[in-house]
């Protein structure tokens, strides 16, 4: 299936930035293939979409993520919290 992108959506891909057009989808057993065309000299190349990213846009939230500080530990997902059911309180009346 082919689709058509309107808007066309700004990317970042591993050729540079570009503006995606079309999409296209081989079905469930591929990735969604992005038909991007390059800011910098024109060139369409098909980025499948484990490759690219949307550009940074301050004003809807995606900013670019702050650059590492040398003395900074990586960071560490939080530990997953173990489910513990608990009982309703009795109450005294």
């Amino acid at each position: 299936m082919l689709v058509q992108l309107n808007p066309p959506l700004p990317m970042e891909t591993p050729k540079g930035r570009g503006v995606a057009h079309f999409c296209i989808d081989y079905g469930p057993e591929a990735n969604l293939m992005w038909v991007v065309f390059m800011d910098a000299d024109g060139a369409c190349w098909t980025v499948p979409n484990p490759e690219v990213r949307m550009s940074f846009n301050w004003s809807l939230g995606r900013r670019k993520p702050a650059a590492p500080s040398d003395d900074a530990k990586p960071a560490q997902p939080p530990a997953a919290q173990r489910f513990r059911p608990t009982l309703a309180a009795a109450t005294d009346s």
